[in-house]
């Protein structure tokens, strides 16, 4: 790549190297992202999962607390993700009738926002949950993993 048309990529200095966005100067402002995802799972899978009878014990705990914990390694799993005061980290997962629909919400008072905390809290959330049911269902699937709303900063707000 030239270093003309790197200057248009935030992520690349002049040159065409990668590098991590100076967000030195942007305003802390309270922020906040949602995200969500699907595990598709078969009717037996589900009715264990309702049950509490899934074999390595309860799913949905471990999923909620790995979703958590995968929002707070972001920095160490994306490269040039800025380390951010994470403030908050919410994981939700509902049993349906075709799977367990997960949503992440995290918050923080930061310079930049936290969708990627909240994409990958869904992620890991949703793969604890593949890892704890796989021996009942191997053909567990993990879909539709997006950002549903964005709040904060000099962007304001977005919604899907």
């Amino acid at each position: 790549m030239s270093a003309k048309g790197s200057s248009e990529f935030t992520h690349l200095d002049d040159a065409g190297a990668a590098r991590m966005v100076d967000v030195s100067a942007k305003d802390v402002s309270s922020r906040t992202a949602t995200a969500t995802g699907f595990v598709r799972l078969s009717s037996e899978c589900v009715a264990l999962l309702r049950a509490g009878d899934i074999p390595k014990g309860d799913a949905l705990s471990v999923a909620r607390i790995a979703g958590i914990m995968g929002a707070k390694r972001v920095p160490d799993l994306v490269p040039l993700c800025h380390p951010i005061a994470l403030h908050g980290v919410t994981v939700d997962l509902e049993i349906r009738e075709d799977g367990v629909a997960v949503t992440a919400v995290t918050r923080t008072a930061d310079r930049t926002g936290v969708e990627m905390e909240a994409l990958t809290s869904v992620s890991v959330a949703a793969l604890a949950l593949v890892d704890m049911v796989k021996a009942v269902d191997p053909g567990a699937v993990i879909t539709d993993v997006r950002v549903e709303e964005k709040t904060g900063g000099k962007t304001g707000t977005w919604r899907r």
